[in-house]
């Protein structure tokens, strides 16, 4: 990475936000930039007491500008909240007793490279309410978490290893329409444009 990081700071109170900013001026890889000009930031660091409608939409807002980055420093994170912030596309959460200098600056800088950071209990309970929804809503249905079923895997994984329609058939017991259909399913899905297309996509996705 080059060059400085430019920050910009949004937060619920100015008090944060001054403290904040005094803690992050200290790193000087860090440069920081006004929230209205925010634009022009590499990573924009959110600072709430709580999450709210409002402030999801800001991450998301800030998302989608291109390279811009969002580490959100908060209170407070029930189970929903946090799947809510991580599908709005924060990059890093950090709780706010954490935001000293050391743990802030490291949490900047990793998300200008596109690194992604939780504290370990969000972690832990982020994997659990994966491990639930695998359990209860995609494994009843014959999906992982990648989205295809078991059946789907195992056509794919013999076609990257240059299986045809008809091989592929006799070693799973299918019919051939069925592994066409198998197939054309995926590609549809996933808006490929054939076989070969969806084998790149699976390996590449590691979904196989």
């Amino acid at each position: 990475m080059e060059g400085r990081v430019q920050v910009a700071i949004y937060a619920d109170d100015p008090l944060t936000r001054t403290g904040l900013a005094t803690e992050l001026r200290r790193r000087p890889d860090i440069e920081l930039v006004e929230p209205t000009a925010g634009g022009s930031a590499r990573v924009v660091v959110l600072a709430l007491d709580a999450l709210t409608a409002s402030s999801l939409e800001l991450i998301r807002m800030m998302r989608s500008r291109e390279g811009t980055q969002v580490v959100l420093v908060i209170s407070s994170l029930s189970d929903d909240e946090l799947l809510a912030v991580v599908e709005s596309g924060a990059c890093s959460v950090l709780w706010r007793w954490e935001a000293t200098t050391t743990w802030l600056s490291r949490a900047v800088v990793r998300a200008a490279t596109g690194e992604a950071a939780l504290p370990s209990d969000l972690l832990t309970r982020l994997l659990k309410r994966v491990g639930r929804i695998q359990h209860d809503v995609l494994r009843p249905q014959g999906l992982s978490l990648g989205g295809l079923s078991d059946r789907e895997r195992r056509v794919l994984r013999l076609a990257a290893d240059g299986f045809d329609t008809d091989e592929i058939a006799g070693e799973l017991a299918y019919s051939k329409r069925t592994v066409t259909s198998v197939v054309h399913d995926i590609t549809v899905r996933y808006q490929l444009r054939n076989r070969t297309h969806a084998v790149a996509y699976a390996i590449r996705e590691g979904l196989i």
